[in-house]
């Protein structure tokens, strides 16, 4: 056993020979007895040595060695992992832009696999999975136990190949099978349109990708005679950190926008407002469900404490920790929580989330229905499209069409309570502003 536990020391210093030197850093610092580190490391390696020599099949000291760091990680929190060859050529891809995949962000809430939210415009967000199902089954495998590089890895394939989700989802009393064909996954992650007769401005992002900032000062350009901004983050699974600072940056002009902290006092970082281009007198409400997370928490977070926006809608994921890749060698990998983000006031928002100042469960706004005015609706409708007929004014209606697309009407507004309450708030700041 002897000269076992020193080769499976020799390979796991040749394989891991970054982190190791890191132990050695912190022992050269006096952190932990030496005396206590080796029993532990003596302890691993006969371990090891063991497995090899008596599992019942046969193993290579390489991937006994995989299976520990990938179980070390995976203890650890839900976000560390190992990548090994696959994981890691899957991870890249992922970053490259474009994939064929589904268009659903995953996280580890409470051990199970869960949907942090669907991307807008995407497979998944076309046949119908919402933020907050738990997926129990990938076509016929079971996600318990499962990782999430796992998970992601059987969920992205070749597009226009089918996929079959079995989820959970609250208020359903059986398991639901859901189908989705899978595609290339490309993001729009700003979108802008003006509601109908308010001169508030509307302004969705998907997702923090490296454009956002970009998109959301276009959006304040093209429509300069706004009166309020209602920013909508719902479903928004985060992204760069880079772009959560740099959107808030355009909303408060000093102090903190967030910071990180962990062990390690190089990865201790503060990020804070400039004045320049900032707007500070426009009244924003900023829209939030359980699908927000990450960089969104950071940025409707960071305006709740600033007191610069209203935050509608419901308590948000409680993803608030900072990972990085860290290279083994060129093919393997490991992701490594470092950090967590804390909001301008000190608090977390790991496991914890945003609470909204006004909460607003989704769904239609509550109206009485008037079957004459309905009737006398509908009758106009009817009368006007025979009207063009007869005047042949196609290219009025054209237009018309065109126009919508930048219109977020009072049907749209009616059908999502959530948003009528963000409006309604946004008047009211208005004229308090007015007022002053």
């Amino acid at each position: 056993m002897k000269k076992n536990r020193f080769v499976a020391l020799g390979f796991v210093s040749t394989l891991i020979g970054g982190a190791l030197l890191f132990s050695s850093s912190l022992l050269a610092q006096g952190k932990h007895d030496n005396e206590t580190r080796l029993k532990a490391l003596s302890k691993f390696t006969k371990v090891l040595g063991t497995v090899e020599k008596y599992y019942v099949d046969d193993l290579t000291m390489d991937k006994i060695v995989n299976k520990a760091i990938a179980g070390l990680l995976s203890n650890l929190d839900a976000h560390s992992s190992f990548l090994d060859k696959k994981a890691f050529k899957e991870m890249q891809i992922q970053t490259s832009g474009e994939f064929g995949g589904l268009g659903i962000t995953v996280g580890m809430r409470n051990g199970v696999l869960t949907v942090i939210s669907p991307i807008d415009d995407t497979p998944a967000y076309k046949a119908g999975i919402k933020a907050g199902d738990i997926i129990l089954k990938i076509n016929d495998k079971s996600t318990l136990n499962m990782t999430i590089d796992d998970a992601v890895s059987l969920m992205r394939g070749k597009p226009k190949t089918k996929i079959v989700l079995t989820i959970v989802r609250k208020g359903q009393t059986k398991p639901l099978k859901i189908t989705i064909i899978r595609d290339i996954i490309k993001i729009q992650s700003v979108y802008a349109k003006e509601i109908e007769s308010s001169n508030v401005l509307y302004i969705r992002v998907t997702s923090f990708d490296k454009k956002v900032v970009a998109g959301v000062k276009k959006a304040l350009k093209d429509y300069p005679h706004k009166k309020g901004i209602i920013l909508d983050l719902r479903n928004n699974p985060g992204g760069l950190l880079s772009q959560a600072v740099g959107l808030v940056n355009l909303f408060v002009d000093k102090g903190i926008i967030v910071s990180q902290k962990g062990r390690v006092k190089s990865e201790n970082m503060q990020y804070k407002a400039t004045k320049e281009g900032t707007l500070k007198n426009i009244p924003i409400v900023v829209l939030v469900n359980g699908g927000s997370a990450s960089a969104s928490e950071i940025v409707s977070g960071s305006l709740q404490d600033h007191k610069r926006a209203i935050i509608v809608g419901e308590k948000t994921f409680g993803k608030g920790s900072v990972q990085v890749i860290l290279p083994i060698d060129k093919t393997e990998a490991i992701r490594l929580t470092i950090a967590r983000y804390y909001l301008p006031s000190g608090r977390t928002i790991q496991s914890v989330g945003v609470s909204p100042d006004v909460v607003v469960y989704p769904g239609p706004v509550p109206t009485q229905k008037d079957d004459f005015m309905l009737k006398e609706r509908e009758l106009k409708k009817h009368l006007k499209s025979e009207l063009e007929k007869t005047d042949n004014k196609k290219e009025t209606k054209k237009e018309t069409k065109l126009n919508s697309k930048k219109i977020l009407t009072k049907e749209e507004i009616y059908k999502d309570i959530q948003l009528k309450t963000g409006l309604d708030i946004v008047k009211v700041l208005d004229i308090e502003k007015k007022g002053k």
